[in-house]
């Protein structure tokens, strides 16, 4: 499940055309190591990293959208944040790529 929402993500990050192609490759790399992750994570706390894939799904798609709502995207990227917090210790690398993500994410409003 995990997987495929992430897939899903990716398909439409590489389909949005409001997204410029760096970003574009930018955000896919992200999202292979997000998977990377996460699939570690879910081996432990399965609910979490749910949370994470579906607010990643969100704010993906917050941030993709031809006529976006600055403050859903931004809710989105909030929730994104919090769900990865926790696990600074555990899984240092799981928060440092939702925060790129979230970053990107953001910037893409700009």
């Amino acid at each position: 499940m995990i997987e495929d929402t992430l897939n899903k993500i990716e398909a439409k990050i590489r389909t949005a055309e409001t997204v410029p192609d760096e970003r574009k490759t930018e955000l896919v790399q992200l999202l292979n190591t997000l998977k990377a992750e996460v699939g570690e994570l879910s081996k432990t706390h399965g609910e979490s990293a749910e949370s994470i894939a579906a607010f990643t799904e969100v704010s993906a798609h917050e941030a993709t959208r031809a006529h976006q709502n600055p403050r859903l995207l931004e809710l989105s990227l909030e929730g994104l944040s919090s769900s990865a917090k926790g696990f600074e210790e555990t899984h240092p690398r799981l928060v440092q790529i939702v925060n790129a993500i979230s970053s990107t994410l953001a910037n893409l409003g700009i």
